[in-house]
C-alpha cells in the first residue's frame, strides 16, 4: 500500500482496494478515479473515489471512458471516500471529455 504523502491529484486513476465490503459494495480489487478536489486531496489522508468497471451498461450516472487499452463505465452511484492507503498505484488520468461528462453528471446528481 501507499504512504500518504504521496500526490493525489482529481480524475488521476489509481487501483484500490475495498476490502472489507458488503452487501452491494464493490467488492473486488479495480481501477477508481479520484473526484475529490485536489484542496482536499492534499491535506486529508482520505480522497473520494467512484469505481470504475469494465462492464458497460445503460445505467444513469454511468458516463464511458477508455484508458489507453481500457474501456469500460465510471460507477458514480458508488463514490466513497477511502483511506489512501487503500490506493495501490496510479494508472493514469481521465481524459479531458470524459472529465466534463463527469463534471456534467454531478451538476444533475448533485444540483437542484
Amino acid at each position: 500500500m501507499v504512504t500518504i504523502a504521496m500526490d493525489f491529484k482529481q480524475y488521476d486513476v489509481w487501483v484500490f482496494d475495498p476490502e472489507p465490503a458488503i452487501g452491494h459494495e464493490v467488492m473486488k480489487i479495480r481501477p477508481c478515479v479520484i473526484v475529490s478536489p485536489d484542496d482536499l486531496n492534499a491535506f486529508l489522508a482520505t480522497v473520494i473515489i467512484a469505481p470504475l468497471t469494465s462492464k458497460v451498461r445503460d445505467y444513469p450516472f454511468r458516463p464511458g471512458f477508455k484508458l489507453g487499452k481500457v474501456s469500460g463505465s465510471i460507477m458514480l452511484d458508488q463514490i466513497r471516500c477511502v483511506d489512501k492507503r487503500r490506493l495501490s498505484r496510479k494508472i493514469g488520468a481521465l481524459p479531458p471529455k470524459v472529465v466534463e461528462s463527469v463534471k456534467e453528471l454531478f451538476r444533475e446528481m448533485l444540483v437542484d
